[in-house]
């Protein structure tokens, strides 16, 4: 690399500059205290481990998205977390071991091989929340909410809910008896909603009518709450395990609808992201202008099993580089004291004082005769008849 280019950073990978990282650690502050208010801890996992930990049970689905290097102490393969949640889940069934629910929060840079949408980031900030150990519909309700919530704070304007099951195109799949692979081929065309590649591939298998209807009726089955109702009619005789899945889906949607400010639900019964993942109610949110979603969630039961502790669990996550492109939120204007430069003891203490109540006070340095705005300050300390005051600078 030439020396005029020594600047440059890898693909994918951006730094923040001080307008932006002020924005985005304003908005991590304003986030981490309403996780705080509904009683979520704070954890810290770190950035780096031993590979085979860190892609235990759900993460071996990260495996191509982890950078790996090898541990100069020990010659151990470690990876560089593309994802916190398996951290997260580590934590609560390995470390605390706690019988009630526990409620943990994060956020943190994660880095991954590549990024997840065109011109996107390698390195995203990740913002989660999780909620171990309850396998009721209240919990998805609550982690439902608290995404919402957690949209408005950042003032993500006019947010869409998408909710779905996996458990409905799961129960069907099953059922009808169909291979491994034929249920990968489906579940990508769902995904798609790519209608004639599906019909082609249910016309193609063995199972029932019925079911080949059910199945396809599946891209079908997406609006408002009109479509709960429309899918049990339209699903009539499927598995126990379809019915329970529409119960809990429309019970977590109740709960969510009566919350105050709730924004209207939406519900698509062929949104499988995270199917190999997920075990039950999943829920994307996204903003006008943007095609992909910005928060994700959903019920995946089991994940701390690989640690020696199976449990309920649900949670949601986001990343806030992202969520700072898309914010209406402005950051405060920056505003200080500038102090002049000297041996004054006075003036040290009222610089003090000041910083103590929480003012930024920027001193001057000897020599310098930069502007004020240049630091950023729009008061001055300057010594009146003996005692050091603050005006504002004209």
């Amino acid at each position: 690399m030439s020396t005029k280019d020594r600047w440059l950073l890898p693909e994918g990978v951006d730094e923040l500059l001080p307008a932006e990282a002020r924005r985005v650690e304003e908005m991590r502050r304003r986030l981490l205290d309403l996780f705080a208010t509904w009683g979520y801890e704070l954890v810290m996992p770190p950035l780096i481990e031993y590979l085979d930990s860190l892609l235990t049970g759900a993460g071996r689905d990260l495996d191509i998205q982890t950078f790996k290097l090898t541990d100069q102490l020990t010659g151990r393969l470690m990876g560089i977390r593309p994802d916190m949640t398996p951290q997260a889940a580590r934590i609560d069934a390995h470390y605390l071991k706690r019988n009630a629910p526990v409620r943990l929060c994060y956020t943190g840079s994660v880095l991954r091989t590549r990024p997840e949408e065109f011109g996107g980031s390698r390195e995203p900030l990740q913002l989660g929340a999780e909620l171990y150990g309850h396998a009721g519909p209240d919990a998805d309700a609550e982690m439902l909410s608290l995404m919402i919530e957690a949209l408005r704070v950042a003032e993500l304007r006019d947010p869409h809910i998408d909710l779905g099951h996996v458990g409905v195109f799961r129960g069907l799949a099953t059922e009808a008896g169909i291979s491994a692979e034929q249920e990968t081929e489906l579940f990508d065309a769902l995904q798609r909603k790519a209608r004639n590649e599906v019909e082609n591939l249910l016309a193609a298998s063995d199972i029932s009518a019925a079911l080949k209807r059910q199945l396809a009726g599946l891209l079908e089955l997406n609006g408002g709450r009109e479509v709960l109702a429309a899918a049990r009619e339209r699903l009539q005789g499927a598995p126990p395990a379809v019915t329970r899945a529409l119960d809990e889906l429309e019970a977590v949607a109740a709960q969510v609808a009566r919350r105050a400010g709730a924004p209207a639900l939406c519900f698509d019964l062929a949104e499988l992201s995270g199917y190999h993942y997920y075990t039950g109610v999943v829920f994307s949110a996204f903003v006008p202008g943007h095609g992909r979603a910005v928060a994700r969630g959903g019920r995946y039961d089991g994940i701390g099993r690989a640690f020696g502790r199976s449990r309920p669990a649900t949670g949601f996550g986001a990343d806030l580089r992202q969520w700072l492109r898309l914010s209406s939120a402005t950051a405060a204007p920056l505003a200080g004291i500038l102090a002049p430069d000297g041996p004054d003891p006075v003036l040290a203490t009222e610089v003090a004082i000041l910083r103590a109540a929480g003012e930024r006070v920027v001193m001057r340095l000897a020599g310098d005769k930069s502007a004020a705005a240049e630091f950023g300050c729009d008061r001055q300390l300057i010594n009146q008849n003996g005692r050091w005051v603050v005006q504002p600078i004209k």
